[in-house]
């Protein structure tokens, strides 16, 4: 089977890799998050700005998210992007923050200035026929350790985002009709988006095979 957009190692020098190439700024990048306690929250470069989270989910979340919340952006996860959650989640986590630096002139920027202007909707058509993101997606896709995918039933795993915005804790999610309010009062990402994780891990909501990634300055 061939993937319009094939499934990312959850790596972070895969991501930051990736996200470099594509004009994210060589002071920002990502790190793996290898455990919940207070010591292993501490190792992670200051400050993150996002959190990426790439687990199966086991049971249906309710939570549709809010198609009229307001942030500066949103976009949704097509069928023609079959396996650009990862990617999408770190549209996610960079375009909602501010700090966060991209290069000028780069696919990042270029993207962003397009898609700006456009809905949920025909950000994901956008990205569907911007060839010059799906050829760095793909490269990226043929980095890491894992071995790749050969079909869609073999891809169980889904990357999701949560970012600060307006000082609540949110889940960026394609999949969904709008951001999900995770917190409403947050001014720490990791420790809130740790806590999430943690709890939806105790309710059975998803697998323990998970890997975490946060957006940090490096």
């Amino acid at each position: 089977m061939t993937f319009n957009w094939p499934p990312l190692e959850s790596n972070p020098e895969v991501f930051t890799e990736f996200m470099q190439k594509c004009g994210l700024a060589s002071t920002w990048g990502f790190s793996e998050l290898y455990g919940f306690d207070e010591d292993l929250l501490g190792m992670v470069p200051q400050p993150v700005v996002a959190v990426i989270l790439n687990a199966e989910h086991l049971k249906k979340n309710k939570e549709a998210g809010q198609a009229d919340f307001v942030c500066e952006y949103y976009m949704k996860q097509t069928s023609e992007l079959d396996n650009a959650c990862g990617v999408i989640a770190c549209f996610h986590s960079i375009f909602n923050n501010k700090d966060v630096q991209i290069e000028a002139g780069s696919k990042l920027e270029h993207f962003f200035s397009e898609a700006k202007s456009k809905n949920a909707q025909e950000r994901a058509t956008f990205m569907e026929n911007y060839s010059a993101m799906q050829e760095e997606h793909k490269d990226a896709a043929g980095q890491g350790q894992s071995a790749q995918a050969e079909d869609q039933s073999d891809v169980r795993h889904h990357f999701t985002a949560f970012v600060v915005v307006g000082g609540k804790l949110v889940e960026f999610d394609g999949m969904k009709v709008g951001p999900h309010v995770i917190k409403e009062e947050s001014t720490d990402c990791l420790k809130d988006a740790a806590a999430e994780i943690q709890r939806r891990l105790a309710d059975g909501e998803i697998s323990e095979q998970l890997s975490v990634m946060t957006l940090n300055a490096l």
